[in-house]
């Protein structure tokens, strides 16, 4: 006769346990008992069945009763509970649906109970429109409520997983939702800086978003809630809504028997995960687990590590060695058009153990950049700061987040350090990955922390610093820092900084910083090389800007309440209220890449009247928080921004061009640097390599957008850019002709600077530009013509290059030092490419 095993409760831990021990051990009695209808089914996937992502309910059902005993001869029965359990005897005792009781006697116990949600004693939460979503029933009542009663608006209380779900399917079936979070962020297991990427996601999709603030009661009528009152006194309108607050352990059960339960509220089990009865195991939800980064009980309650300890438990039971790890708490959630990871402890965590840590941040692309579809991610890393063992990972971003966070999730289950992270060899090719994969990149900025080449400087310690005696210096290009910039920050390009060295003072701290962290670790050893005290922002502007930017938004609830009103209006309204002070001229610059969008309103603005209204729409991630600068330093006014499935939308009436005024070296924390208050934008360009001559004229034509006059001076080899393609027929010397016949005529036929592979390499990245549909180099010199860009040939360098005025291209002028003199002379920004 084998082993006679109960097993209270199905779904993930229970259901696993059964099939396993079933593997092992075909005498053993398996007793399965579920006091609801359904025994294994897909808990995580009952928000989308709300949403009609899932369509067929039957898909929900993992195994039923009936699949249970003819494959693993396991014994189910539904609709009973087990409601008493007697240690001393090996019984416990069952209740049917009708009410009968019987005793079952056992060998070895499983308690798999769950975890259920948590209803908090506030006034009118009985009300018929509020669900919590645990079960098959759950989704049923909400389903067949939204069919019937055709809610508009729905209010979700709670921000964590389950409730962001919901409020996603839940906008997906047209419903108005707004969600309710008494933290100051979603997603608990983030820390702060990374939910504030999460939260301008959930905005950007037309959800409300208020933190900081709970429930104080539900306005009910009729026994139906009509709104949600506030902690704050604000009342939001509801016809439907969602409890998602948390859950907390059913241990009833256990505590009626003795069991011994933790300092968290679940039961207490050890590495083998059993109780502190030896024959009773239990695992799921309902019991504290030893955090594998911390080593403290906590609770967490994920279906991975439910499967995993059933596993366990039948292998125990079986007669073999096995113990349970622990949990790291990796998890995913899908949000929008945005995905969210965690795995390992968090800095929250972390601190409030006393633990040491250091953290490192990075914004790299999900895959090649120079391949279509490339979208950036962000990434947290948390290490030991002497040994770089891995204690924690955050990811935000689009594509590629869950195979990164597994692959980190494995390095902190092996004790992986930072330096391992750099040496994995990941796979690689352009659609997937870059050959430094972001796991590698990590690695890599994390190792330059602990070895001390990149001192850093976290986000939320920049308002302390004492500005007497630090420069916060920006890096980035002039056009970069005007869109937005650290305030009392200087801006010296980092490709200036060597030789403007003498305007940065000696004996001040220098935090260095650039849009996500690699400029400005380019600056960082610079500088740390010619004997200053330097420190790196961590991710960046990037980083500061979205985590000051909620701050912000939080500290001033009702101004956030009027900014979400004003951006979530309905269409018709808005148009409008637009249309009253005139026509709409509609731009498509969707598919165009930075500065394109941009450069289209500009030219656009420059034809059209005082006070005409203009719709663009772009795919560019970044233009929304683009136009926005681009108005303020134009004196134009935007009146509205919103997303839409396929674009980002802004409406913007043509106004008073206002005069910008260079602040960048003005402050009344900033040191004393001299003063430039030209307004022109002058480039020097050396180069005639394809790539550079790109990025040359990119950045005149976005500083001419803004309508700023541009002069490009080239010079020597920058001269062939401005050659015809076609041969001309002119005078020429011997030494002139050979000279003419090794230069690539015009700008058709430039070399890359790197991997020009005999001629290929610029041919690959042209073919790239179509499919990203960004402006080729000869398009792009047609638009700085539009622009008014100035375009000048060094006369002194085509004598030496025996390059003739007929060979330029139309509208090039000819001139001399003193032109370019004249011209850096009214300039505030001087590159040279």
């Amino acid at each position: 006769m084998g082993k006679k095993v109960l097993i209270v409760g199905g779904v993930a831990g229970g259901a696993s346990a059964a099939a396993r021990l079933r593997r092992l051990d075909e005498s053993a009695e398996i007793i399965m008992f579920e006091r609801g209808e359904y025994v294994s089914f897909a808990n995580c996937g009952l928000p989308y069945y709300v949403g009609e992502v899932i369509a067929e309910r039957k898909k929900l059902l993992v195994q039923t009763p009936e699949n249970f005993k003819a494959r693993f001869n396991i014994d189910v029965r539904v609709n009973s509970e087990v409601t008493r359990i007697f240690p001393d005897k090996k019984q416990v005792e069952v209740r049917e649906k009708d009410g009968r009781t019987y005793i079952e006697t056992y060998d070895y116990l499983i308690l798999s109970p769950g975890a259920s949600p948590v209803r908090p004693p506030i006034p009118g939460i009985e009300a018929e429109n509020i669900f919590t979503v645990r079960t098959i029933p759950d989704v049923d009542r909400i389903k067949d409520f939204i069919e019937k009663a055709k809610p508009k608006r729905a209010v979700v209380v709670g921000g964590g997983f389950i409730g962001l779900e919901m409020a996603e399917n839940l906008h997906a079936r047209g419903i108005k939702t707004t969600i309710v979070e008494m933290l100051d962020q979603v997603l608990a297991p983030l820390d702060f800086e990374m939910a504030a990427i999460v939260h301008g996601h959930i905005r950007a999709a037309g959800v409300d978003l208020v933190l900081k603030d709970g429930v104080k009661a539900f306005i009910n009528e009729n026994n139906l809630t009509k709104e949600v009152e506030l902690q704050s006194g604000r009342r939001i309108p509801a016809d439907l809504v969602v409890l998602a607050i948390g859950v907390k352990p059913e241990v009833k059960l256990a505590k009626e028997a003795g069991l011994e339960i933790g300092e968290r509220g679940g039961i207490r089990v050890n590495e083998k995960l059993q109780t502190s009865d030896p024959y009773i195991f239990a695992i799921g939800d309902a019991i504290e687990v030893k955090d594998f980064v911390t080593g403290q009980y906590t609770l967490i309650p994920l279906a991975g590590p439910a499967n995993k300890q059933g596993r366990i438990v039948a292998d125990i039971i079986a007669g073999r060695d096995a113990k349970y790890e622990g949990t790291q708490g990796t998890a995913i959630v899908k949000i929008f058009d945005c995905v969210a990871a965690s795995t390992g402890a968090n800095e929250k965590t972390l601190k409030r153990l006393g633990i040491p840590h250091a953290v490192s941040f990075t914004h790299p692309g999900s895959h090649a950049g120079y391949y279509p579809g490339s979208t950036a991610m962000s990434i947290k890393l948390i290490f030991d700061p002497e040994t770089g063992k891995v204690l924690g990972a955050q990811i935000v971003g689009k594509e590629g987040v869950d195979k990164r966070i597994d692959v980190i999730a494995s390095a902190i289950r092996r004790g992986d350090t930072v330096f391992d992270l750099q040496e994995l060899e990941l796979a690689y090719a352009p659609p997937f990955s870059s050959a430094k994969d972001p796991v590698n990149m990590a690695g890599y900025v994390a190792g330059n922390i602990i070895t001390g080449d990149m001192p850093v400087i976290q986000w939320h310690e920049i308002e302390n610093l004492d500005r007497q005696n630090t420069v916060i210096l920006d890096v980035r290009t002039k056009a970069e820092y005007e869109l937005g910039h650290i305030e009392g920050s200087v801006n010296i390009p980092v490709d200036e900084l060597r030789t403007r060295l003498s305007e940065i003072p000696r004996d001040k701290e220098i935090v260095v910083y650039c849009q996500v962290g690699l400029r400005a670790y380019i600056a960082t050893r610079i500088l740390m090389q010619n004997g200053y005290k330097v420190k790196n922002l961590s991710g960046g502007w990037k980083t500061y800007k979205a985590a000051m930017d909620e701050k912000k938004k939080i500290n001033d609830p009702e101004k956030e309440s009027t900014m979400e009103h004003e951006n979530h209006t309905s269409d018709s309204k808005d148009k409008t209220d637009i249309m009253v002070n005139g026509n709409i001229v509609k731009i498509d610059a969707r598919g165009l890449q930075c500065p394109g969008p941009i450069v289209q309103v500009f030219q656009t603005m420059k034809t059209l009247k005082e006070g005409t209204v203009i719709e663009v729409a772009a795919t560019d991630p970044g233009f929304l928080n683009d136009i926005r600068s681009w108005c303020e330093t134009t004196g134009n006014e935007l009146l509205k921004t919103e997303k839409r499935a396929d674009a980002y939308i802004a409406y913007i009436r043509k106004g008073a061009k206002s005069e910008v005024i260079d602040n960048s070296f003005s402050s009344c924390c900033a040191p004393e640097l001299p003063a430039r208050s030209a307004d022109e934008k002058t480039m020097v360009v050396f180069s005639g390599d394809l790539d550079k001559a790109i990025a040359a004229f990119i950045i005149a034509n976005g500083a001419a957008s803004t309508g700023k006059p541009v002069t490009m001076f080239f010079t020597f080899w920058g001269l062939n850019i401005l050659r015809k393609d076609q041969y001309v027929p002119v005078k020429k010397g011997l030494l002139e002709r050979m000279f003419g016949m090794m230069m690539p005529r015009g700008s058709k036929n430039l070399p890359l600077s790197k991997m020009n592979m005999l001629g290929i390499g610029p041919r690959m990245i042209r073919m790239v530009m179509r499919k990203k549909n960004i402006s080729s180099l000869e398009e792009l010199i047609e638009q700085a013509r539009r622009l008014g860009v100035r375009m000048v040939a060094c006369n002194m360098s085509m004598d030496v290059m025996g390059i003739k005025r007929e060979e330029l291209i139309d509208g090039v002028e000819i001139g001399g030092v003193a032109t370019f003199l004249n011209s850096a002379e009214k300039s505030n920004m001087t590159l040279f490419i």
